[in-house]
């Protein structure tokens, strides 16, 4: 007979104030590595994006064969969407033509076609339920796409709408503390502020990741965008060791 407690944590983490902190450090490196892979490698959008491709099916692979949470193998597959989604969206909205609208709009349809889907076979999207391969498989293609509409609407609102990376970030910022504050005073569904608050920090660490390795001349600050990976991707590493990390329970 299985214990009683065999399924009641998933391999996805607990939803704490690290998380989030690590997130918008994750999407900013999805930012300045998939720039740097498609552009400063000169390698293009649809090459980089094949590329982060194959290391995001790896990962997620990896990832749903995992007897449990492995806080290392989370994060490496949350860095590897937003890569994926950093040349993705750049590809769709510069390489096909059909601009940041475009992009967007094409995005959103696909994320709201997989959450409903999501719903329709599992009854469920909330991150408590993903505890099994199937509902695992929908939590990564979600985030996926949430990361690769993330990029579209932080370089539309940066670039289109003309408010800069940083007026960009702030605007990215306010919405996220509105989430925040939904979260405490409002009864809205914790799943869907969930779910708003994970794509907000996509064009949130997109407009900061354009900050930093843009020219001056364009509103950056011009820094090589390897050694601003590197810095992300230590800070991420350093809180990943230093902090505590759990997985999240289960509804089950």
């Amino acid at each position: 007979m299985k214990p009683a407690t065999e399924h009641t944590l998933s391999k996805v983490p607990e939803l704490t104030l690290i998380f989030w902190i690590i997130k918008i450090a994750a999407t900013t490196l999805g930012e300045t590595g998939g720039d740097a892979v498609s552009m400063s490698m000169n390698l293009g959008y649809l090459v980089g994006t094949a590329i982060f491709a194959v290391v995001f099916l790896l990962a997620v692979a990896a990832q749903i064969q995992a007897r449990g949470f492995h806080p290392f193998l989370y994060w490496t597959t949350i860095i590897a969407t937003t890569t994926v989604g950093t040349t993705l969206a750049d590809f769709a909205d510069r390489s096909l033509g059909i601009g940041y609208a475009g992009g967007a709009s094409l995005l959103l349809v696909l994320l709201m076609s997989s959450l409903l889907i999501w719903y329709r076979a599992l009854g469920s999207v909330s991150v408590a339920s993903v505890s099994s391969p199937k509902a695992e498989m929908f939590y990564w293609v979600t985030i996926m796409f949430s990361q690769t509409l993330g990029t579209a609407l932080g370089d539309w609102t940066a670039d289109t709408a003309g408010l800069g990376y940083a007026g960009g970030a702030m605007v990215f910022g306010a919405l996220l503390l509105l989430v925040v504050a939904a979260y405490y005073r409002t009864k809205i569904s914790h799943t869907v502020l969930f779910w708003a608050a994970f794509i907000l920090t996509r064009p949130l660490g997109a407009v900061v990741g354009d900050f930093l390795d843009k020219p001056l001349n364009a509103g950056g600050l011009a820094l090589s965008r390897y050694s601003a990976s590197l810095v992300l991707l230590v800070f991420i590493v350093a809180c990943i060791l230093i902090f505590e990390h759990r997985a999240s329970k289960t509804s089950h």
